[in-house]
């Protein structure tokens, strides 16, 4: 099979785009592998002062690959990789972000978007619940925010996802707007950027060794329950679950 992650340098900048349109780039067990690999070498390359992370297609992830799902070790042990890396990572999202998508979004630390951009924590109507992207995102975003969209649902635009703290910014032109960000990493000394990193992502890094362990039991917990068989199975039937008011 060819890669889903594919890896290019630009000047200081190591940019990752996740590559496998055919199931919206979801996490499954070989793209988050293959991503894992890719940010080992980039952390390694002293010539990358940053990570880029961005898509093909309409879809930056979907979440979860519901039909070839990784292991959920697997992306927890992602989610904090790209937390300790001591590198900034960076997300570019021109397209849509669902459900465990949206966590890995959560976990970069900048994140600019485009306006086609779209946004929602689909969890509740799988039978499930955003217990392992929880842990990078709760220290970011609004408590209110988070608190409705977590439980409703509900998509946003790139717009609502800059105001309550999910991006950092947003643009009819994602990459003019990132062009100051980089300059400034690139200007930046390799041992400012680790130290600040540190600083900046301290609470996801306590967070996800605090949490790790619980919430993704949970989320497996979750995953074998009646009402996710149901709500998954709904979801790949086009129809609503049996719960659906």
């Amino acid at each position: 099979m060819p890669p889903v992650v594919h890896a290019a340098e630009a000047t200081g900048i190591a940019g990752l785009t996740l590559d496998s349109p055919a199931n919206r780039n979801a996490l499954s067990a070989t793209l988050v592998g293959e991503l894992r690999t890719a940010l080992a070498g980039a952390a390694a390359d002293p010539a990358v002062r940053a990570v880029v992370l961005t898509h093909t297609g309409n879809t930056f992830c979907a979440g979860a690959d519901l039909t070839s799902p990784c292991d959920p070790a697997d992306f927890l042990a992602l989610l904090r990789e790209i937390a300790e890396l001591p590198k900034p990572v960076i997300a570019r999202v021109t397209g849509h972000v669902r459900a465990g998508g949206l966590g890995l979004l959560g976990v970069c630390d900048i994140a600019a978007a485009g306006p086609q951009s779209s946004y929602a924590f689909t969890e509740t109507h799988l039978g499930l619940a955003p217990a392992v992207i929880s842990m990078p995102l709760l220290p970011r975003l609004d408590p209110r925010a988070a608190t409705r969209y977590f439980l409703t649902a509900e998509r946003f635009d790139a717009a609502e996802a800059t105001r309550i703290g999910l991006l950092t910014l947003h643009a009819d032109d994602v990459d003019d707007a990132l062009a100051p960000v980089l300059a400034g990493l690139r200007a930046a000394s390799p041992q400012g950027l680790a130290a600040t990193k540190a600083l900046t992502s301290a609470a996801v890094r306590e967070a996800l060794a605090r949490d790790g362990s619980r919430l993704t039991e949970l989320s497996a917990g979750l995953f074998a329950s009646a009402e996710a068989r149901e709500g998954i199975t709904a979801r790949f039937e086009r129809r609503e679950p049996s719960w659906a008011l």
